[in-house]
């Protein structure tokens, strides 16, 4: 106990003092983030590789404890094995952030080296062999290994946006897991944890708002991938049904947001590494809380996931369906609040009438276009637009093609017209208020032009008279 203490406030003190000399070399060096008045909401240009001292300080705090040879410093020694083997995945995450933070990389590369960080880990040892009490085949294990560390490494990376917020949030996920380890007694992993967590608080200082030092990639995607692989090592010491329960309740805030982030983007079309200012923290922002409330906030919500999960960890599964119960309606209560408009607009089309509307008036389009373009009449074609006309919301139709004048319904609210030089016209009414998909109607709109312009260049007469269609 004496050397968890050790490692921790050595890892605390020398990243006080560690921290300012790195933001001092890298403003030597131009390492700055420049603000933008968008997504980064920081007003001076701001060091942003604040994981260099984290590290430092961890490799420092280990390197004090041999040196001062507490009878404790064999845990490290003998871990040293496993801590080696690892080291080659954790150097791929930390310099691909290292890099991002110097000179920005595309999204696929950093994303390409979590895979292969990840990959590495899994062949360390470090896997998901369970959950909820199902076992995993080999295969399996593999893709929901990579899959978890993957996105634990972007969880953290993501929530990076407010002073404090990523670097608490991590120092909560520090610390819940050297606990759960301690109860296990797991001593190893404790001893792994302490000074992260010690390296994360000292750090904070500097961090927390006005930040005058940035996490950077280097710290962010390297604090997600370590633990990730935490929490897969947690999992695998826990009980069977236990399983990743525990370490999805540390990270739930972080994990949340990244969810968030990729539904709400494949939900708007756009690419998922795409950039956007509606990630949790953004969402407080624009409820009015300052930048400081935001992180406290947050590190509250976190506070209560850590002792859900060490509550988990104690009582094993007396309570694990209760906790999950509390922490989804939790969860939906919050988001509710914070009004994601994707999500609300996917409700109503899944479940208010909107997706079948949609289809029936997308089945009605088909039918009418497979309809007129088997007729060669302009009258045939009319008829069939008349019918169609009310299955997308128009009241009246007016076709002038200089030979003959047709006219249909009531004439009355706004009108689309369409004009076909030298040839005349046709004007489709809609009455204010009625009810009606307006994409579906624009679609049906486009139809009718196009269909009349290919009548048209075939050069087809009208072959009627002028006069109403009822």
């Amino acid at each position: 106990m004496y050397a968890l203490n050790f490692l921790f406030l050595a890892s605390v003190i020398l990243a006080l003092i560690l921290t300012p000399l790195v933001r001092n070399l890298a403003w030597h060096f131009g390492l700055v983030d420049q603000p933008d008045q968008k997504r980064k909401i920081h007003i001076t240009p701001t060091p942003r590789v604040g994981g260099v001292a984290i590290l430092a300080a961890v490799l420092c705090a280990y390197a004090l404890l041999l040196a001062v040879g507490l009878t404790s410093g064999h845990i490290v020694r003998e871990a040293l094995p496993f801590v080696t083997r690892l080291a080659p995945a954790l150097a791929i995450v930390f310099v691909v952030g290292l890099v991002d933070d110097i000179v920005t990389v595309r999204p696929w590369i950093k994303f390409g080296g979590q895979l292969a960080a990840a990959t590495y880990a899994w062949s360390c040892g470090i896997r998901v062999n369970a959950f909820a009490g199902h076992p995993f085949g080999a295969v399996f294990s593999f893709l929901v290994t990579i899959f978890w560390i993957v996105l634990c490494s972007n969880a953290i990376n993501l929530i990076d946006g407010v002073d404090g917020l990523a670097v608490g949030v991590s120092l909560f996920a520090a610390l819940t897991m050297a606990g759960a380890a301690l109860l296990a007694h797991n001593f190893t992993m404790a001893f792994v944890l302490a000074p992260l967590a010690g390296a994360l608080l000292g750090f904070l200082r500097y961090n927390f708002q006005p930040a005058s030092v940035f996490l950077g990639d280097s710290g962010s995607l390297t604090l997600g991938f370590l633990f990730g692989c935490f929490g897969a090592m947690w999992s695998a010491k826990s009980a069977t049904a236990l399983g990743l329960t525990a370490p999805l309740l540390v990270l739930a805030v972080p994990i949340l947001d990244v969810a968030l982030s990729i539904v709400r983007r494949a939900l708007r079309g756009r690419p998922i590494f795409s950039a956007d200012r509606a990630h949790i923290h953004h969402k407080l922002l624009a409820l009015g809380l300052a930048p400081r409330d935001v992180s406290l906030v947050i590190y509250g919500i976190c506070g209560i996931g850590s002792a859900a999960a060490l509550l988990l960890t104690v009582c094993h599964d007396h309570y694990r369906a209760f906790v999950i119960v509390i922490v989804i309606l939790s969860a939906w209560l919050g988001l509710q609040r914070l009004g994601y408009t994707e999500f609300s607009a996917a409700g109503r089309i899944l479940f208010g009438g909107v997706f079948r509307n949609a289809l029936s008036a997308q089945l009605a389009l088909e039918q009418f276009d497979q309809e007129v373009r088997g007729q060669m009449s302009y009258k045939q074609c009319w008829e069939s637009l008349c019918d169609a006309c009310p299955k997308f919301g128009f009241s009246g139709a007016i076709l002038d093609l200089g030979d003959g004048l047709y006219r249909w319904g009531i004439n009355a609210g706004w009108q689309v017209r369409i004009d076909f030089p030298g040839r005349g016209h046709i004007s489709l009414w809609r009455e204010a208020g009625v009810n009606g998909s307006g994409a579906s109607a624009v679609l049906f709109v486009d139809s009718v032009t196009r269909i009349l312009q290919e009548k048209l260049a075939d050069g087809q007469s009208l072959e009627v008279r002028s006069g109403t269609h009822d």
